[in-house]
C-alpha cells in the first residue's frame, strides 16, 4: 500500500482484566462488546493516524486495538505517510491547536496546498481498501483531510482530536478554520475533554471520550525491584553492570531480552540508591523539558540530593515530529552550560524506538525507579504519561492544564502547579514529596486506584462501542426514512 502502512494487530480477550477490575466493571465492558457486535454485521472498523510509534495516539492504539479485535470486531490500523513538508505543516497545526506559535509561521494557501495534496493521495488509496458501511476513525490533524473522500465512499467517518485548549486563542481558532472544511463532513467528532470541543461544530456530532492505558503492556506491567534494576542497567540508563540478561515480558506471550542501549548524556550514571525525579515525554517544547531542567537546578537541587532524569524517544526514530531534534539539542545545550556540580545531577536519555515493547519496558522501569514523576507541560492534550506513572503508584507533580487536571486530584493523587512557568512552585512541589516519603507513598497508592477506576481500556472500549453502535443505528434509521 504505497503511502499507507498496515499495522499488525493481535487479538487479546478481555479476561485478563478480571485480575484488576470488579465484577461490575467486567460485565459493563462485556455488555458494550455485545452491543457493537450485534450491530456491525461484518463491517470493519479502521483507525488511521500518522505513526505507529512515538506519541500518545500510537500508544493508545497499541493498547486498545488488540482488545477490540479480541472481542470479535474486525478492526484495522493503517498509518498514513507524508513528506517532511507535510509534517511541518501538521506540526504547525498541532502547535496552533494548543495555542502555541510553534515555528511562528502561518497557515496559508501554500500550507493548504501541501496538506491537500498529501491527504488527497492517501484518501484515494484508503478508499480502495474500505467498503461502504465500514467505520473509519481518523486521528488528529494529519488525517482530517481524508474525511470528504471517505464520506463519498459511503463509510461512517469519526474524526478524533487528541489535542486542544481550554480557552482557545487566535492561533487555535485559525487552526480550526484550516481544518473545518474537512472536519464538518465527519459523522462524529471525538474530543478528550469537553472544554476542547470546538464551538463551531454541531453539538449533536460531538462526543467526549478520554483516552486510556493498557495495564498489561510492557510499559505498564508489574516489575519488581530487581527487574527494574536489571532493565535500566542493560539499557545503560543507570550505574549497574550493564548486564545483557535483563528480560521483559511481551504483551502477546513470552519473554525477551533488552538488546538496545539508550543514548544518555551525563557526567556519570545514576547510582542505585540516589533519589530520582523523572519526566518521560517526547522532545517537544510544549512538554517544557528546558523548564524542567531550570526548575530542578534552581529549586530542587539545593534542597535534596535527588537527581533529574529527562527521558524521551531517540530523535532519529519519530517520523512525524520534525521539531523533536531541535528541542533535544536545546536541552542538551542547557545541560552543557550548567556548573559541573549541577550538571552531574541532570541526565538526558534518548530511549531506542526500534522495538516498541522494549522501549516500553525501559519507560516502565524508569517510572518505577523514580521517587517522583513530573510532567511540567506548557500545553497538553491529555498526557497519558501521567496515567502511566499513577498506575505504577508514583506521586506525580504536573501542571494544571489540559487532561492532566482530569487525572491528578491535587493533594490526593499528586500535586498540580497552577502556572506552568512558575519554577519556584514546581520546585517546591517536587521538594515537598522528596522530603515526605510517606505522604508521597500514600498519594501513589491513591493514584493507582484512580487509574483503575477511570483510565483503563475497558472504560474506553465501552464508550467507543456505544459511539460506533450509535452511528450504525442512525444510518439505518436514515435509510428507512429515505425508503419511505
Amino acid at each position: 500500500m504505497p503511502g499507507l502502512v498496515d499495522v499488525p494487530i493481535a487479538a487479546i480477550g478481555l479476561e485478563c482484566f478480571e485480575a484488576v477490575l470488579s465484577a461490575e466493571q467486567m460485565e459493563a465492558a462485556r455488555a458494550a462488546v455485545r452491543r457493537v457486535r450485534a450491530g456491525f454485521d461484518g463491517r470493519r472498523v479502521w483507525n488511521v493516524n500518522s505513526t505507529a510509534r512515538g506519541g500518545g495516539v500510537a500508544e493508545m492504539l497499541n493498547a486498545l486495538m488488540p482488545y477490540v479485535r479480541g472481542s470479535g470486531i474486525d478492526v484495522r490500523w493503517v498509518v498514513m505517510e507524508g513528506d517532511d513538508e507535510f509534517f511541518r505543516v501538521t506540526k504547525r497545526i498541532h502547535n496552533h491547536l494548543h495555542g502555541s506559535p510553534g515555528d511562528a509561521a502561518e497557515l496559508g494557501d501554500a500550507e493548504r496546498a501541501r496538506y491537500g495534496a498529501v491527504t488527497a493521495a492517501r484518501a484515494e488509496e484508503l478508499c480502495d481498501l474500505v467498503e461502504p458501511g465500514d467505520v473509519v476513525v481518523l486521528h488528529d490533524p494529519q488525517t482530517a483531510g481524508l474525511v470528504p473522500a471517505l464520506r463519498g465512499r459511503g463509510v461512517h467517518v469519526v474524526w478524533r482530536c487528541h489535542v486542544g485548549l481550554d480557552l482557545p486563542n487566535r492561533l487555535a481558532r485559525n487552526a480550526w478554520a484550516f481544518l473545518l472544511p474537512y472536519v464538518t463532513q465527519a459523522d462524529a467528532c471525538v474530543f478528550s475533554r469537553r472544554a476542547y470541543a470546538w464551538d463551531c461544530l454541531e453539538s449533536d456530532r460531538i462526543t467526549v471520550i478520554p483516552p486510556s492505558i493498557d495495564p498489561f503492556s510492557a510499559k505498564n506491567a508489574p516489575l519488581d525491584r530487581e527487574q527494574v534494576r536489571a532493565i535500566l542497567s542493560a539499557a545503560r540508563v543507570d550505574a549497574g553492570n550493564g548486564s545483557n540478561t535483563a528480560r521483559f515480558r511481551r504483551r502477546h506471550g513470552g519473554e525477551d531480552t533488552i538488546r538496545h542501549r539508550a543514548q544518555v548524556v551525563e557526567e556519570s550514571p545514576v547510582e542505585a540508591d540516589t533519589p530520582l525525579v523523572v519526566q518521560v515525554s517526547r522532545w517537544d517544547a510544549l512538554k517544557d523539558p528546558a523548564g524542567v531542567v531550570d526548575g530542578f537546578v534552581r529549586h530542587v537541587a539545593g534542597r535534596s540530593d535527588a537527581h533529574l532524569m529527562l527521558a524521551g524517544p531517540s530523535v532519529d526514530e519519530v517520523a512525524d515530529d520534525p521539531e523533536g531534534a531541535e528541542t533535544y539539542r536545546d536541552v542538551r545545550r542547557r545541560w552543557e552550560r550548567l556548573p559541573a556540580r549541577l550538571r552531574a545531577r541532570v541526565h538526558l536519555a534518548c530511549l531506542p524506538m526500534r522495538d516498541d515493547e522494549e522501549n516500553g519496558a525501559m519507560v516502565n522501569a524508569l517510572q518505577r525507579r523514580a521517587q517522583v514523576v513530573v510532567q511540567k507541560s506548557l500545553a497538553e492534550g491529555f498526557g497519558l504519561t501521567v496515567a502511566e506513572a499513577m498506575w505504577k503508584a508514583r506521586p506525580v507533580v504536573a501542571t494544571r492544564i489540559g487532561g492532566i487536571q482530569d487525572q491528578v486530584e491535587h493533594g490526593t493523587t499528586g500535586l498540580l502547579v497552577d502556572d506552568p512557568r512558575d519554577l519556584a512552585a514546581f520546585g517546591e512541589a517536587v521538594s515537598s514529596l522528596l522530603r515526605e516519603p510517606e505522604r508521597a507513598e500514600a498519594m501513589g497508592e491513591a493514584a493507582q486506584a484512580r487509574v483503575r477506576d477511570q483510565f483503563l481500556g475497558t472504560r474506553h472500549l465501552a464508550q467507543f462501542a456505544d459511539l460506533l453502535s450509535g452511528l450504525v443505528e442512525r444510518s439505518r434509521r436514515e435509510a428507512r426514512t429515505a425508503a419511505g
